[in-house]
């Protein structure tokens, strides 16, 4: 522990007061900072998005420079949070704050792979091939396993075979519409992140 005498005390206390009261004054550096901001992002294009890694569904504000049309590819160059976001008014935690490294990770998927069964290799494949083999396989699952009435002869429309795990970091509407769209399936395995 430090050992301080009476004198080396009210220095030091009287230093940070004269410090904490210039601050309050006005002498702190915060307009200096907001004027390199604006200057470093001038040039950029904002895109208002949301988090997407927790149900807690944070604004962000990425800047991103370059225009694809202009034969200069557009990279995201700096990302914070929404002030104007009701959720986390400008805030971010420290996965938000780093979400710049998992955006121009090489590790990150960017397009839709399928692997054949017995096969070793992923093969790229579009979003529309995608969403109709998912279709397809969905509707050849339910058809072979929807159970319509029970022992007792009550009907009860389930399909068992099959969950649906739920993006988390949409908005309440969205769940609800895709909670309403499960059921209406017959689909009881139903979870999301958030847990609603």
């Amino acid at each position: 522990m430090v050992t301080m005498n009476r004198r080396q005390f009210l220095k030091f206390t009287g230093a940070s007061l004269a410090g904490s009261s210039l601050a309050l004054i006005g002498f702190a550096p915060d307009v200096a900072l907001a004027e390199v901001r604006a200057y470093k992002l001038a040039r950029t294009t904002e895109t208002r998005n949301t988090c997407p890694y927790c149900s807690v569904a944070c604004g962000l504000l990425m800047y991103s420079l370059g225009d694809n049309a202009k034969n200069a590819k557009a990279s995201i160059i700096h990302i914070e949070g929404d002030p104007d976001h009701p959720v986390n008014r400008g805030t971010l935690c420290p996965k938000g704050a780093g979400l710049i490294d998992f955006i121009h990770s090489p590790n990150r998927l960017q397009y839709p792979e399928y692997r054949a069964p017995g096969s070793d290799k992923w093969q790229r494949m579009t979003w529309d091939d995608a969403l109709d083999r998912i279709a397809k396989l969905m509707k050849q699952d339910r058809d072979a396993n929807f159970i319509e009435k029970n022992e007792q002869g009550t009907t009860v429309n389930r399909w068992l075979s099959t969950a649906m795990l739920a993006a988390s970091a949409s908005s309440n509407e969205v769940g609800y519409i895709t909670h309403k769209t499960v059921r209406s399936l017959g689909m009881l395995g139903f979870d999301n992140q958030a847990r609603v």
